[in-house]
């Protein structure tokens, strides 16, 4: 399997500003940032996305999260961020290895909403698709 373009950053094979990393992760600024300050963070090692990545790696990745994010509110002062993660092509997911974007956002940017007004779900769809997550949740 050829190696992908973020454990190539993870491994220091491909260079990257990275402005923070612990022993299970590491944060840097992606190739095409979204807005000043936007940041990637991904575990070293290789999962294909959220959905793969192991319990025991979940509370590392959430934890270095919050704190690269701490310290973009801190040293930039945006009104707002987003904490972005998307799995799978239809998701616009196009690096197939677990990474979280942290955007910062200020009132009135160029970024613009990501999720605009839609018609509320009918009622009998949301207890239908409530009772079928709800079966899949419940132990066997």
């Amino acid at each position: 399997m050829q190696e992908c373009d973020f454990c190539a950053i993870a491994t220091g094979k491909a260079p990257a500003t990275i402005i923070w990393e612990d022993e299970g992760n590491l944060a840097f600024f992606p190739l095409r940032p979204a807005a000043v300050g936007h940041t990637l963070i991904i575990p070293r090692e290789h999962f294909g996305d959220l959905f793969e990545l192991p319990d025991r790696n979940v509370a590392g990745l959430m934890q270095a999260v919050t704190r690269v994010g701490r310290g973009l509110r801190k040293a930039l002062r945006p009104d707002g961020m987003n904490v972005i993660n998307s799995n799978g092509r239809a998701a616009s997911q196009t690096v197939f290895h677990v990474h979280v974007h942290l955007v910062p956002r200020w009132s009135g940017d160029r970024f613009g909403d990501i999720w605009p007004p839609s018609e509320p779900w009918a009622g009998e769809v949301k207890a239908e698709v409530a009772e079928m997550v709800r079966r899949e949740l419940t132990p066997s």
